[in-house]
């Protein structure tokens, strides 16, 4: 055995060690241990392949590019050369899974220049591997008869481990084409599970080949339980980055299925189709399985983003073997979306049309409530207008009363003049007492009363409610106003000539100014005293 450091041997233990504790709970749910892959690992694991779907053309890039770099290499290297012949295979072997046609091109003209050279062995393995991509592009018979044309006779190990695992792979892609016919299926499937069984005792044992290869087989077999020991112990000395790894995944996915492990399947199929992305492996059933999974688990929108990637994969791979099956599921979800977004759309128009309606109605209720306005505008400058011609009328009211007392004062003096002249005895005993004014002004004062307080019925209490509690107004029995309040009045009237305030009530200009001062000291608002009287609002008739 070739000597190592002893720090590489450390190295490699501690990396086969963490990647046995990540992968111990679906080890031991293999043997009954109970564990199981939860729902937020699977849920992570998506989210995950999310994100590299996201970046899935950059990894196709970069396949691209080292293709090309080795397109480059042998174009330096002499055409039909043993060195060229090798550049020819590497470059067939990295389209393999990523494009057929290229694949097969490449392998048909390594046939042909090895004729040329009489390069035997390699001739041999040309075409072993060209028969492999002919099934998967659909030509079975073709296949077929490139593998009987080949006589094994004096293979060398290598040679007959390429033979099986080439066989073993093209009968694995023919009994795909029968899917859903059990018998053409199986005799097929068995074919390749006996060249499988070939294959094995002609690989290293320990290999990642041999490990894959004898995981495999027991899944085959239905031994689970020893499947996924080997697949385990595979996927923790390998890089995710290895396509062994993706197919390794896929396998512990369908033995994950076989126990009824929704969310292990779910897990490990995310795994499978990360690492087949990142290496740009179009040839993939992963993630087209897992679009039928969510599909059924109602994740429509995941399920056809997978499926869409996996026809888009199938299509640029050529590979026939997968288009059938991608195709039939994306239909199926096709249809499901197809459904559900009219649902969605009919559900849109309704909401659209009850939106309309809403819309309609708000119009009309802004346009009723605007006419509302209107009309409350109207009806409120109408009665502004009454209320400032009623505050007119009593002016003039009172402006008539003045005049008229005016007048009734000038009789009275000039009877007094004629009975002061000795013309009339009685006359000047009744203008001498100033009965006839008194009882014109009680006339008045009750007139004045009645008209003010028809458009001011609450004046009162208005005018209460603005004195102090002790200072309020107190009107004795049969008294509508007073004198306070009849002063009052005269100026929410706006009447503010004092002198005419005064004449009006038979009283002195000093004695309206002391009424004034005396309401004010009382007001609880002093400073406002006059803007709050003129406040106090009109009943309409």
């Amino acid at each position: 055995m070739k000597k190592t450091p002893d720090g590489v041997i450390f190295a490699v233990s501690m990396r086969k060690l963490v990647a046995l504790i990540i992968i111990l709970p679906f080890f031991l749910s293999m043997y009954g241990g109970g564990m199981s892959v939860s729902s937020g690992q699977a849920e992570g694991a998506l989210r995950n392949l999310d994100k590299e779907i996201k970046l899935f053309e950059s990894y196709k890039e970069r396949r691209v590019s080292r293709i090309d770099s080795l397109k480059k290499d042998r174009s330096r290297m002499a055409v039909g050369s043993r060195p060229w012949l090798e550049q020819t295979m590497a470059i067939a072997k990295s389209y393999n899974a990523f494009n057929n046609d290229s694949a097969l091109f490449y392998y048909s003209q390594g046939i042909e220049w090895s004729a040329k050279e009489n390069l035997d062995s390699l001739e041999t393995e040309f075409r072993l591997r060209r028969a492999t991509y002919l099934s998967i592009s659909g030509y079975i018979h073709d296949a077929l008869n490139e593998i009987n044309d080949i006589d094994t006779t004096g293979f060398s190990q290598g040679l007959r481990s390429t033979y099986y695992a080439a066989t073993r792979q093209m009968y694995s892609y023919i009994s795909f084409y029968y899917d859903g016919h059990e018998h053409h299926f199986d005799k097929w499937h068995n074919m390749a599970v006996d060249a499988q069984k070939r294959l094995l005792p002609t690989l290293p044992e320990g290999s990642d080949a041999y490990m894959l290869n004898l995981g495999e087989n027991y899944y085959y077999c239905r031994e689970y339980a020893r499947s996924a020991e080997v697949l385990t112990e595979l996927i923790a000395r390998i890089e995710p980055q290895n396509p062994d790894y993706a197919i390794a995944c896929h396998i512990l996915a369908s033995i994950a299925g076989s126990r009824g492990d929704f969310n292990a399947r779910i897990y490990y199929l995310a795994l499978s189709a990360i690492s087949d992305l990142r290496n740009a492996t179009l040839e993939v059933t992963s993630i087209q399985e897992l679009g039928g999974l969510l599909y059924e688990r109602g994740d429509l929108d995941r399920a056809h983003n997978y499926l869409n990637v996996a026809i888009d994969n199938v299509v640029q791979s050529r590979a026939s073997v997968r288009m059938s099956q991608t195709t039939e599921l994306l239909n199926i979800v096709e249809s499901h979306h197809n459904r559900q977004m009219a649902q969605w759309r009919r559900l849109l128009y309704v909401i659209i049309v009850f939106l309309f309606i809403c819309l309609i109605a708000l119009v009309a209720a802004i346009w009723y409530l605007k006419r509302q306005l209107k009309q409350v505008a109207s009806m409120k400058q109408k009665l502004q207008t009454a209320n400032r011609a009623k505050d007119v009328y009593i002016s003039q009211f009172l402006n008539l009363s003045s005049i008229f007392m005016d007048k009734l004062k000038e009789f009275c003096k000039l009877t007094n003049r004629k009975i002061s002249a000795g013309q009339t005895d009685e006359l000047y005993k009744i203008t001498k007492s100033g009965k006839f004014i008194e009882e014109q002004s009680r006339e008045f004062y009750k007139v004045f009363d009645d008209s003010f307080l028809n458009l001011y019925p609450d004046f009162v209490e208005k005018v209460n409610a603005l004195l102090h509690p002790d200072e309020q107004i107190i009107l004795s029995d049969g008294e509508t106003l007073n004198s306070d309040l009849r002063i009052l009045a005269f100026m929410r009237l706006g009447i503010d000539d004092t002198n005419r305030v005064a004449h009006t009530l038979n009283y002195s200009v000093n004695t309206i100014y002391a009424y004034r001062n005396k309401l004010r000291n009382r007001d609880i608002n002093r400073d406002t005293f006059e803007a709050d009287i003129m406040a106090i609002g009109a009943t309409p008739q």
